[in-house]
């Protein structure tokens, strides 16, 4: 009967034992799934905050994309514009030679065509002057004429 009651004692404390485990057990799994509660709810928020990330890097790219693009426009349209001022360029250095060779042009052709008159009027003066040695002085187009001289 003593190893009955033995028996008995000890399965009476193995059993508070395991009761025991068990309540610290019970209580150690509601922490942890409070622990994990909380974690779900961060990680909710976390992917919230993240999906808001996502969403404004991908309108950032979005908009540096426009922007490269607008970029190239640009920088096309400045290198049209460079070649463009260097045509005129081009063409104004042309036209500038081209006139600076034509007033040249212009004043040896004056300078001829003085010389030209020059002559022509020594000639006639001469001319006038050979006639008015033959002419009859008595006419009144010859005095004219001769006058002058």
């Amino acid at each position: 009967m003593v190893v009955l009651i033995y028996q008995a004692v000890l399965q009476e404390l193995n059993l508070r034992k395991l009761k025991t485990r068990r309540l610290e057990n019970t209580v150690e799994l509601k922490r942890k799934e409070k622990f994990v509660g909380e974690l779900k709810i961060k990680f909710q928020e976390i992917n919230k905050a993240l999906l808001s990330v996502n969403t404004n890097i991908e309108e950032l790219k979005k908009k540096k994309q426009d922007r490269e693009t607008i970029a190239q426009g640009v920088s096309q349209s400045l290198e049209t514009c460079i070649k463009e001022t260097a045509d005129v360029e081009q063409k104004k250095s042309v036209t500038g030679e081209a006139i600076v060779k034509l007033k040249a042009d212009h004043d040896t052709t004056k300078q001829k065509a003085g010389k030209d008159i020059q002559n022509l009027k020594a000639k006639i003066l001469e001319r006038d002057t050979a006639i008015c040695a033959f002419a009859d002085t008595t006419k009144e187009e010859a005095r004219k004429l001769c006058a002058t001289h």
